[in-house]
């Protein structure tokens, strides 16, 4: 092997070593602060989350009854971040991210009946920490797929150890029904390429307003049976 040659691979071996530890301290310094990010979220999501228990308690010793069936929270993984931002064209930086994106932290919270949405709703924008960005009521005004939901974007602080940070958080309320039909549309929707699509869009617009009938069908029955008990 000439010299000449081999000194010339040794440098491009040397440069491009010398690139993958630039491009390796990159990741490094911004690992670090996505990771800070995403823990912030975190501390949201459960700032969201006690905020609806104690509410759960509270409404629970009224009405003698929980108006909330279950709480659930998701952290977007990092690859749904990415997806996102790539879609609506953000750059891709820590900033860019806490800026542009509302529905990284998240809370769904699973209701008895549909009244409890909307008394939950306004119990916790009422809060003098609570700041609402952005609602959507798909309950009202639902999807033209039948989706129903009422979807809340909302600001809160979280207390650190040396200062007090905002962050947002999304809210999704729900009946049982709703949550239940939103779960299989996505199973049912998961297979490409379906068959009979307008058929399909039917149904499931159909089994959407059987839902809706249903918890309206229920709400009404829980009420007379409340008001038969109370007056006995």
């Amino acid at each position: 092997m000439e010299p000449e040659y081999l000194y010339n691979r040794l440098t491009v071996h040397f440069l491009e070593q010398l690139q993958n530890q630039k491009i390796s301290s990159m990741v490094r310094k911004s690992i670090q602060p996505y990771k800070e990010l995403m823990s912030y979220y975190s501390c949201a999501m459960m700032e969201v989350e006690m905020k609806f228990k104690v509410l759960s308690e509270e409404l629970s010793m009224r009405d003698d009854r929980n108006p909330i069936e279950s709480i659930r929270t998701r952290l977007k993984t990092p690859e749904s971040i990415r997806e996102k931002m790539v879609r609506k064209g953000y750059p891709l930086t820590v900033e860019s991210i806490e800026e542009n994106l509302h529905d990284i932290a998240g809370v769904r919270v699973i209701c008895s009946f549909p009244s409890d949405i909307y008394t939950l709703a306004e119990a916790l924008l009422k809060q003098d920490d609570v700041r609402l960005i952005e609602k959507k009521d798909y309950i009202k005004h639902p999807k033209a797929n039948g989706y129903r939901s009422l979807h809340l974007i909302v600001e809160i602080p979280i207390f650190l150890h040396d200062h007090k940070k905002t962050m947002k958080v999304e809210v999704q309320l729900r009946t049982i029904s709703m949550d239940w039909w939103a779960s299989l549309e996505q199973t049912i929707r998961y297979k490409k390429d379906l068959p009979d699509s307008d058929f399909i869009e039917k149904e499931l617009n159909e089994c959407a307003e059987m839902g809706a009938a249903m918890d309206a069908r229920m709400e009404r029955l829980y009420g007379m049976v409340w008001e038969g008990n109370r007056d006995l």
